[in-house]
């Protein structure tokens, strides 16, 4: 397109790292405030040659562009769908204004940084810069302090505001880590080390139809027994209807989990579920790629659960598609020590960082990992967001866990509830999960059973985000579920943008861990399972000489709605409340529904509507 060379051009003359001093006469104003965070004390103070990696992010003029790109190749009704752009041509519509750069910069040069100090993202959008704690803060007219979490001991080292320049506050958009008190953890409920899991295999061919289980109202699709009380690749295969089909392992197609928080996926561990659930698979394996000195050790004894489960499943079902483990460094709660002198508690930045500078990022990514929405600031889950939107245009399929804590903290009693606002308003408020709340994304609830129900062990992380409005695909399906509630249900205790926006499988999952076999359940065994689905679906689509699916809710919401398997029963409870009920349709539990892959595999294998409209004015021209 003319458009995206004529852009890369234009912005060629930022690249270069101006020299000018910064001016002297703009008095430094507050860029951003936040109250004291409920639940943290300051805990002392962190010494000043601690030193701390600040990101700078420079503001997306042309964002909204890149919006209307990724809606447009994203959407099987258009008849741009498919036509990802490439890596170069997102760069160009995030890249900062030549204005905003030469701002930065200047500022910068005013602390005696040189070029060969900063790291800048292909696009230019970010700087990263490590600096000791007395350089930030005089930077940011700040004063940082260690804070410790009174219920947990975490500790973070944060301030509450800091300040730029008032010349600066339009050329930068946010800096951290300094407002973001987020405890990022996995979406992990339980985990039981079971001693006599042998029993617990598939059911042997000769057990009778008659006591297979009917999955609902999915026409002639039945169940083994077993998988009322152990998921397993072969449950999962039926469940969602995808016995029989065989994916290629065409290099063309790719899938990858993220970890984090030092979980290690181990290749033994992988190899006996391998041998227990997919004997075809033995001996094959993942790339593993390190992402900012991350790690991903061997030893048994450091085999980590959410990375075993992950990996097991989603490349479990999606064998012998190329599939890749992420494994980003640094473990949250930082404790600021002689030891560990650089802060690293925001993982997942470094990820997105690294996997936006790739050529060919995997096609579908599953990531089960997420923070409480109000601890991390807006500015920042915005830009974190935008980063989504950027893979998404590109065609990755991004998937995220919806969380376990159902609207809020998993608490129905009004008397010991949690969900306390952030804001010092100290209100009851329904907390939903970030980055699951992301519109970029897809978010998976879970489900349990069959027939399925939303899972009830632990609920369905659900609800409505507080920081993004409701994306237009979701119009129709969100305003028909709220329409269904009594007037003044939870009446401030929500907005209108919904999650998840599908559901799977969440509990019972039998993974391989240390050399013996265990029951997991959360929905980060949900998203990987979705995930390994979505991956089927992109093989068959190369089959059929498409391209991959990229951004999937826009297809979802529309065309892929009868590929869906509906789940009327069940609640997520939270926050001194019942929570949302599943229904008809979408709802804030479930989503969706789960995905029946042979309904998914006709939606997205038959020419797209904008394809049909192509092909019928051939004929009428012929």
């Amino acid at each position: 397109m003319r458009v995206f060379s004529e852009l890369v051009a234009s912005l060629l003359l930022a690249t270069s790292f101006s020299l000018a001093a910064p001016s002297k006469e703009c008095a430094y104003e507050t860029k951003e405030e936040v109250p004291p965070p409920r639940g943290w004390v300051k805990h002392g103070k962190p010494s000043s040659d601690h030193r701390i990696s600040l990101r700078i992010g420079l503001p997306q003029p042309n964002f909204h562009i890149l919006e209307q790109h990724l809606y447009e190749v994203s959407d099987p009704a258009h008849e741009r769908y498919g036509h990802h752009l490439s890596k170069e041509e997102v760069e160009a519509l995030v890249a900062p204004h030549p204005d905003s750069l030469s701002a930065v910069n200047n500022w910068l040069t005013g602390f005696d940084f040189k070029e060969e100090d900063l790291v800048r993202s292909p696009a230019k959008d970010w700087i990263t810069i490590k600096v000791p704690m007395s350089m930030a803060e005089k930077m940011l007219d700040t004063t940082y302090n260690i804070w410790k979490h009174t219920s947990s001991g975490d500790e973070l080292v944060r301030t509450t505001s800091y300040s730029l320049p008032s010349s600066l506050h339009e050329h930068v958009e946010v800096i951290q880590p300094t407002t973001m008190f987020g405890r990022f953890k996995p979406d992990k409920s339980t985990i039981s080390i079971l001693e006599d899991l042998a029993d617990l295999v598939d059911l042997p061919d000769s057990a009778s139809k008659a006591s297979r289980i009917a999955v609902g109202d999915v026409s002639g699709v039945t169940v083994d027994p077993i998988c009322n009380t152990t998921i397993t690749i072969s449950c999962l295969q039926q469940l969602y209807n995808a016995v029989g089909y065989i994916p290629s392992a065409d290099s063309n197609n790719s899938i990858g989990i993220t970890g984090y928080l030092e979980e290690f996926a181990n290749i033994q561990d992988l190899q006996s579920f391998f041998a227990d659930q997919r004997p075809d698979a033995l001996t094959s394996s993942f790339t593993f790629e390190s992402v900012a000195g991350g790690l991903n050790s061997q030893n048994l004894s450091q085999a980590g659960g959410e990375a075993n489960l992950d990996v097991q499943f989603a490349f479990g079902l999606s064998h012998p598609i190329p599939a890749t483990f992420f494994s980003t460094a640094g473990r949250p709660p930082f404790t600021p020590d002689e030891r560990t002198p650089t802060d690293t508690n925001e993982p997942y930045t470094d990820w997105l960082d690294f996997i936006l500078a790739q050529d060919k990022p995997p096609l579908t990514i599953s990531t089960s990992y997420g923070d409480d929405e109000q601890t991390v600031p807006q500015s920042f889950a915005n830009r974190v967001c935008a980063g989504f939107a950027q893979l998404g245009a590109r065609g990755v399929s991004l998937m995220f866990s919806s969380g376990d804590g159902g609207v809020g903290d998993g608490d129905a009693n009004p008397a010991t509830q949690q969900c306390i606002t952030n804001d010092g308003r100290n209100v009851t408020r329904f907390v939903p999960n970030f980055p699951a709340a992301c519109p970029f994304v897809t978010s998976v609830g879970g489900t349990t059973n069959v027939p399925e129900v939303a899972v009830s062990r632990f609920f369905s992380g659900g609800g409505f985000s507080d920081y993004f409005k409701r994306p237009r695909y979701q119009e129709i399906a969100v305003k028909k579920y709220l329409s269904t509630l009594p007037k003044g249900t939870y009446a401030g205790l929500f907005n209108p943008y919904g999650i998840p926006d599908v559901a799977a499988q969440s509990d019972h999952f039998r993974i391989w861990l240390r050399g013996k076999p265990a029951s997991i359940g959360g929905t980060s065994a949900s998203s990987p399972t979705f995930a390994g689905f979505v991956a089927l679906l992109n093989d068959a689509r190369f089959k059929a000489h498409k391209p991959p699916l990229g951004f999937l809710n826009p297809l979802i919401y529309s065309a892929g709605l009868p590929g869906f398997n509906d789940i009327t029963i069940g609640h997520n409870a939270g926050c001194g409340t019942p929570g949302f009920n599943a229904s008809q349709g979408w709802d804030p539990v479930t989503g969706l529904g789960t995905p029946n892959f042979l309904k998914l595999k006709g939606i997205v294998t038959a020419p797209s509507i904008s394809e049909k409209i192509f092909e019928d004015g051939k004929k009428r021209k012929n």
